[in-house]
């Protein structure tokens, strides 16, 4: 069975969850045999043997950035031909795969790690592009031959946002994780090399600057932390300058009031990742819209306990009271998922990561739990297989 996905991201070009999910994804499938898996993503050719970059059309290069990705998917559609089944990732991607299908009759599978109508806040960012983006993806996903949510909470987003889809198409496949890639490990002079210091508890969080982590959120309920816990920030690539600034003063407000602060810009590479999950304390997931939370799978797996909102897909990974603690919320319907009481919310959350930081024990008890749980339920050769279980049912 050929399989061609065809995804935004894919190494060495990821800055998300749903590149992680595509690379570990594609690596698994290839893995089974009789299964010929390509893949079409955005950027640079990749030196990697069924793999195909494409760069943006070069008529396209001054257009919005909603119109150079449909270039790019347009680019990609010829390359599909002669394929069983096309998977996409993303809005970025879904028009490739739909377009594919009706040209070359092949059925389209995709998956949802993210949908528009949840995310109106990416208007700031994309301007009258967002419409044009929010097009794309409803238009797939209505024509899509089989929709994956990677959560029990996404397929629901799923049918809610598009209530003319056939919830008979619609299946559950969770986002996985590489335990031996993820696991823990215990460097204190490459983490104090980072700006941390591995003899003093921390908290950690781990993300874009983007209305969805709650980033903002997260750095007010830090302010109520005791003075010896430091805050190390895996932030970058923010969505609009209106955000950068608003974490910006932020974080310097924190800096006036307590040592310890340390914000790490640029994307580090997995093994420093690892590294500063494994010293923490405690990792931190304050996302107001998550349709699953790789990041606290990645956590998870380097034995660190989670505190993380009660929302999306969230409490499908993070078992309150046993590998981490869930902190509830009241939302908004309107799609932004903002918090009706955001004093409440950051008072719960701080709550929260306070009685984790108190009791050590407790927090090494529940980290402990979570890398198991991971590698029970979470890995991605069972994953490979229920995808591969959608794809078989079309052909």
């Amino acid at each position: 069975m050929r399989i061609d996905v065809v995804s935004r991201e894919y190494p060495p070009e990821v800055y998300g969850g749903a590149g992680v999910h595509v690379a570990e994804l594609v690596r698994a499938l290839r893995s089974v045999d009789g299964i010929d898996a390509r893949v079409h993503a955005f950027g640079a050719d990749r030196p990697e043997a069924g793999t195909t970059g494409y760069a943006d059309p070069p008529g396209l290069v001054e257009a919005n950035a909603a119109i150079r990705t449909l270039g790019v998917d347009l680019e990609m559609v010829e390359g599909i031909f002669g394929s069983d089944v096309v998977h996409s990732h993303t809005w970025y991607a879904n028009m490739a795969g739909h377009l594919a299908k009706l040209l070359h009759g092949v059925p389209h599978v995709v998956t949802a790690h993210s949908l528009e109508p949840m995310r109106p806040w990416k208007a700031e960012q994309l301007g009258g592009g967002y419409a044009v983006s929010s097009w794309a993806e409803r238009t797939a996903y209505e024509s899509a031959d089989a929709v994956i949510g990677v959560s029990a909470a996404m397929r629901d987003d799923i049918l809610r946002s598009y209530p003319e889809i056939d919830p008979a198409r619609t299946h559950v496949v969770h986002n996985g994780i590489d335990t031996e890639d993820w696991s823990p490990v215990h460097d204190p002079r490459r983490v104090q090399e980072l700006g941390v210091d591995p003899n003093r508890p921390s908290v950690i969080f781990v993300g874009r600057i983007t209305r969805q982590k709650g980033l903002p959120l997260f750095l007010r309920a830090a302010a109520q932390l005791p003075p010896e816990v430091q805050l190390v920030l895996c932030a970058g690539a923010p969505d609009t300058k209106e955000i950068e600034a608003e974490v910006q003063a932020l974080v310097d407000g924190l800096a006036k009031d307590r040592e310890g602060v340390v914000w790490i810009r640029e994307m580090l590479p997995r093994p420093d990742v690892v590294t500063l999950l494994t010293a923490a304390t405690v990792f931190a997931c304050p996302s107001i819209y998550e349709p699953l939370g790789i990041v606290n799978l990645e956590a998870m797996a380097c034995e660190t306990a989670v505190v993380a909102t009660a929302t999306g897909g969230i409490p499908e990974v993070v078992v309150d009271g046993e590998t981490g603690w869930l902190v509830p919320i009241e939302q908004a319907t309107d799609g932004t998922g903002t918090p009706l009481d955001p004093d409440r919310y950051v008072a719960d959350f701080a709550a929260a990561l306070n009685e984790a930081v108190d009791d050590s024990e407790v927090a090494r008890e529940r980290g402990l739990a979570g890398r198991a749980r991971a590698q029970q339920s979470f890995s991605w050769p069972a994953i490979a297989e229920q995808t591969l279980e959608v794809y078989r049912s079309l052909l």
